[in-house]
């Protein structure tokens, strides 16, 4: 799979003990769930999820996540015009035949420490990345990856890039999002030296620095809601308070949906429907019983239809 989480604290998830608890509700379909699914419902799938069991035979994975129950897809791989190698509209042509539409794509630039002297080669990279995502189609360009962090300072710096970065990517007609990992939530202060977590410790959210220091006309956020869990802090309170700023979700827990204690999906999608949220996308990382990640993404889907808080 595509590592673009090699700065996550796994020790966070030893924190939470409780922290966001309750399991959804059932409901049996009228008509039962099969491999050629008649669902009305509209899921989303972020393809990291899958890794090499769809990029080893892209046009028998792109059947089999249209059977499962996926209408759109939220990319990744992207690198110079390509998705894991594949030519981009290759890419869309076989998803298209398989009755699947690529509605967001995740890419970060090839850089996590912003500077004055790389700033303008950020720039060309999300002009390229744009005029290729405009040719596909995409109603969102996110990125997934959170740049260096470690002071105020660093945080505001980070911010005018991403201004810049809304621009850029705005003018091939593209709105550009920010998707949050756990570290998002860690606190930094003026001069610091790099980001704490902990309730105790002073400083600001990083994440809520994002939020003010970003221009609501040219940045929007996709909340990832595991990794706020894991970040100990609470997805539902976040889409209460900035309704206006998160607009695409990504739906995740430790692996199949629902099977944990951590996830509150039945408050997270009430909120979402409160909030007018269309879209969101299902993100499975590693399957921790050597189950296959097609199994892991169709657990998603059964549960996600399944459930009656989901419109």
């Amino acid at each position: 799979m595509i590592n673009r989480r090699n700065f996550l604290r796994n020790a966070s998830l030893l924190t939470l003990g409780g922290l966001m608890t309750g399991k959804a509700g059932t409901l049996q379909a009228a008509t039962p769930v099969t491999t050629e699914t008649t669902a009305t419902k509209s899921l989303g799938l972020q393809i990291y999820s899958l890794g090499g069991e769809l990029t080893k035979d892209v046009p028998a994975g792109m059947k089999k996540i249209k059977e499962i129950g996926y209408s759109t897809l939220e990319l990744a791989g992207y690198n110079d015009g390509k998705i894991s190698g594949m030519d981009m509209m290759e890419f869309k042509k076989i998803a298209e035949d398989n009755g699947l539409k690529i509605t967001s794509s995740h890419v970060n630039p090839p850089t996590g420490t912003y500077t004055p002297e790389n700033r303008q080669s950020i720039m060309e990279f999300w002009k390229k990345t744009a005029d290729d995502h405009a040719k596909l189609g995409v109603k969102y360009l996110v990125q997934p990856g959170q740049p260096s962090t470690r002071s105020v300072e660093e945080v505001g710096y980070v911010c005018d890039i991403f201004n810049e970065a809304g621009k850029v990517i705005k003018a091939a007609g593209i709105p550009f999002g920010y998707h949050n990992h756990d570290f998002e939530f860690a606190k930094v202060v003026p001069g610091g030296k790099e980001a704490v977590f902990g309730r105790h410790n002073k400083g600001d959210i990083i994440y809520d620095l994002f939020l003010k220091g970003t221009d609501p006309s040219l940045v929007f956020f996709e909340m990832d809601v595991y990794w706020t869990v894991i970040g100990q802090n609470d997805p539902v309170e976040y889409m209460k308070k900035y309704a206006d700023r998160i607009k695409l979700l990504h739906i995740k827990d430790r692996a199949i949906l629902g099977q944990s204690g951590f996830m509150n999906f039945e408050m997270i999608f009430k909120q979402a429907n409160e909030n007018k949220i269309k879209e969101f996308y299902v993100e499975l990382e590693g399957m921790p019983d050597g189950r296959s990640q097609f199994d892991g993404v169709k657990g998603c889907a059964d549960y996600l239809l399944e459930a009656p808080f989901v419109k």
